[in-house]
């Protein structure tokens, strides 16, 4: 996965046909999910249709959802991903120990721990610690249900900023990608997404989890620069640059290093 991963994706591993629609969305990433979109019956042919496909279609990346660790279906999941080798990544759910995704990261695979209970919040600097996790990412539907939280409401608002918060400050502090949001269950309601893409964009998550492909574009207008913020950042470069300087005014506003450094990284992305 690129480090500016805006959308990923998630496709049931029992809907073999439609890998390949996911894949045309237009997401940064795609995610085959072994996990909650299939049912306990059809997890043995769930992870025969993704080796049929990841063989018959080697071009294609993709990352996988594999059911939880403390899970009786774990061990044959971490097996399939030893067999995919254009797997990109493995998205390890509820997440809550430095084993856990040492086990996940013993197939080769970079590591997304999923960070949605309570024991995985108590857990988060090892969990961000951990050999081969790439960044985090958040499972907000898991953690609101296991706490009594009442969805749509002020008081989850405020408990899920909290532990956003957190996940943000262990992952600057291990130098993690920037980490994805959960996902948002309304698939229809496009305003409701852009408000709370534009809520974690603006506290610094790099992207997020999506349940259809109409989430895609949405997302992406939001995680994308305006105009005007772009421009702006070519103006702070460039007189960085002409000054020679990291300490200048600039429409009547302090600019120094840090500044600067967010202009550059703006303009890179």
């Amino acid at each position: 996965m690129s480090r500016r991963t805006r959308s990923a994706l998630f496709v049931p591993a029992s809907r073999p046909e439609r890998y390949a629609k996911a894949l045309a969305a237009g997401a940064d990433a795609v995610i085959i999910d072994l996990e909650d979109a299939v049912e306990h019956e059809v997890k043995d042919a769930a992870r025969r249709h993704v080796l049929e496909f990841a063989l018959a279609h080697p071009q294609d990346v993709f990352l996988v959802r594999v059911n939880a660790a403390a899970t009786s279906w774990f061990a044959e999941d971490m097996a399939l991903c030893r067999e995919l080798p254009a797997l990109a990544g493995i998205l390890l759910p509820k997440a809550e120990s430095a084993e856990q995704v040492g086990q996940a990261f013993a197939a080769g695979k970079p590591v997304l721990p999923i960070v949605e209970s309570a024991a995985g919040v108590l857990a988060l600097d090892d969990l961000a610690a951990a050999k081969g996790v790439e960044r985090l990412s958040f499972g907000s539907l898991d953690l609101m249900l296991e706490l009594g939280a009442t969805p749509d409401t002020p008081g989850a608002g405020l408990l899920l900023d909290h532990i956003r918060c957190q996940i943000l400050l262990h992952s600057a502090a291990h130098r993690l990608a920037a980490p994805l949001d959960g996902v948002y269950p309304d698939f229809a309601d496009k305003d409701g997404l852009a408000a709370v893409a534009r809520q974690v964009r603006d506290m610094g998550f790099g992207g997020m989890l999506c349940i259809h492909p109409a989430q895609v574009p949405v997302i992406h207008s939001v995680f994308v620069p305006a105009q005007a913020e772009l421009d702006w950042a070519r103006r702070v470069v460039a007189m960085a640059q002409d000054t020679g300087t990291l300490a200048f005014q600039l429409d009547g506003k302090m600019v120094d290093a840090p500044v600067i450094e967010r202009a550059r990284r703006m303009l890179e992305g």
